[in-house]
């Protein structure tokens, strides 16, 4: 049996109506890469549709504002790839006269791409032998052929990709890349693999070796960090308090409210606390907890609390970082998901 016959053979019989498996565009291949990335493909086609319609074409995501595209960014998580993408349109008018480029040393060099969306893009758009490896990949090719080294560690990257490289010699790279990235999403699965129906298990290591729960390896992942967000919620004649998170952190340059940032969830019933809000709202505020939110990211775990605010004063010329804006105003504006959450049952 061969490994890459049987998977293209399998793709053919199964494989999704996706919108940019119809096309060689590399832009429109460059969008719903970039989409797809730590995403589903569920979650992220929605948002590949509504780029695709307010961008038909790389000219048009190049002279978009920052503020459009985190708008239409906004719920998708790990916000620098929309700033990137921002940046990699107009890289594209700049060095390459607007024609996105479809050659692998071209495309490595454009920023938010690595080596697996440009490979995933020149094969895609122009047939170049270049293996992707995906997190779906390196499951398949782990399990199919045993590999026990670390997907994240240096040396099992390097034993992936020339193991990914040397299997789509002498086939059509485009057909092969799709198909066992499919093969991974759908029927090699993380979790609940399609065993008793792969057409690969007879010669499948982890399948005669009983290991396919515990392939593909993974170093021990970094640790999370936790965090405690109290924002407060100021509503006065139709408007709202709000600011711009700053660069160097999460949800940079994307719109929340006012936030006081505590080491625990106990911090805001201590004397610091009060003063900072004294510092901010004026001496006669008062405070009522609105709500509670858990919000997971990949690396960090923020417990939100929200505080109405009344009798507050604010000084906009000493709080410059503070504004107050139409609340119809405010809702056009990128939010997190845990603030545009909040937005949507509370103003």
């Amino acid at each position: 049996m061969n490994f890459q016959n049987e998977i293209i053979k399998w793709y053919k019989l199964n494989k999704r109506d996706l919108p940019w498996r119809s096309t060689t565009d590399a832009y429109v291949i460059w969008l719903s890469e970039i989409i797809l990335q730590q995403t589903r493909v569920e979650q992220g086609l929605p948002y590949f549709n509504k780029f695709l319609q307010h961008f038909p074409k790389v000219e048009d995501f190049a002279n978009a504002s920052e503020t459009h595209v985190l708008k239409l960014w906004q719920g998708l998580g790990y916000y620098s790839r929309g700033r990137n993408m921002l940046f990699t349109a107009k890289q594209v008018m700049e060095l390459h006269g607007g024609i996105f480029p479809v050659k692998y040393d071209e495309l490595i060099k454009l920023k938010g791409i690595g080596e697996y969306t440009a490979a995933a893009i020149s094969s895609f758009a122009n047939n170049q032998s270049k293996a992707v490896v995906d997190g779906n990949v390196f499951r398949v090719l782990s399990r199919y052929f045993g590999v026990e080294e670390p997907i994240n560690s240096t040396l099992g990257k390097k034993e992936f990709t020339e193991l990914a490289q040397s299997l789509i010699e002498d086939q059509q790279p485009s057909l092969y890349n799709q198909a066992i990235m499919e093969f991974g999403a759908l029927q090699c699965k993380p979790k609940s693999p399609l065993c008793s129906i792969c057409p690969l298990r007879l010669n499948c290591f982890a399948f005669k070796h009983n290991k396919v729960d515990i392939l593909p390896l993974k170093l021990k992942k970094v640790k999370i960090r936790e965090r405690w967000f109290n924002y407060f919620i100021g509503v006065k004649d139709d408007h709202v308090l709000t600011k711009q998170r700053k660069p160097g952190d999460i949800w940079e340059q994307m719109y929340d409210f006012p936030l006081i940032e505590t080491l625990d969830n106990e911090e805001y019933l201590k004397p610091d606390f009060w003063n900072q809000i004294k510092y901010l709202f004026g001496n006669e505020v008062n405070i009522k907890l609105l709500s509670q939110k858990k919000h997971l990211l990949t690396h960090q775990i923020i417990y939100v609390q929200f505080f109405g605010l009344d009798n507050y004063i604010v000084n906009f010329n000493l709080h410059a970082e503070i504004k107050s804006v139409l609340i119809e105003d405010f809702k056009a504006l990128p939010h997190p998901k845990v603030i545009s959450n909040f937005i949507e049952t509370y103003l």
